[in-house]
């Protein structure tokens, strides 16, 4: 089965010292059963790998490596993400208190009936709230 991934499992797998059993779960997934995530996950795998480099944690290199590595995973976008916005993205944002972004995630899962797999503690609370199963930590 497939999943939702959000960008926090997807840097874990990025920097080593963050990885876990359950992050390395998720990756073996993803190969073996393919992944979805919104449009937004790119910008934020692609920004936090920017930041990186601005702050000396590793080099443009090393960016430029992990996102062509990274494009080679069998990941969908999904196509309806900006669609859902104004209306059970933003009801999920507002009931969980969660960042339009973070709920986009969510948002994914739930409409997809998938997994999600996040590291992120307050989306994942309200994955929970939401009855979704939930992959990561």
């Amino acid at each position: 089965m497939s999943l939702v991934l959000d960008s926090s499992v997807t840097l874990a797998w990025v920097y080593s010292d963050e990885t876990t059993a359950a992050v390395r779960e998720a990756l073996t997934t993803i190969v073996k059963s393919g992944g979805w995530v919104p449009s937004v996950w790119w910008l934020e795998v692609a920004n936090v790998l920017e930041m990186g480099v601005r702050r000396g944690r590793h080099d443009a290199a090393f960016r430029d490596a992990t996102l062509a590595d990274l494009a080679l995973l069998p990941i969908s976008t999904d196509a309806e993400t900006g669609k859902q916005a104004w209306g059970p993205t933003l009801q999920l944002a507002s009931r969980h208190g969660l960042t339009l972004y973070d709920a986009a995630y969510l948002e994914v899962a739930q409409r997809r009936a998938l997994p999600l797999a996040t590291l992120d503690v307050d989306l994942r609370a309200a994955g929970k709230a939401e009855g979704l199963p939930l992959l990561g930590m």
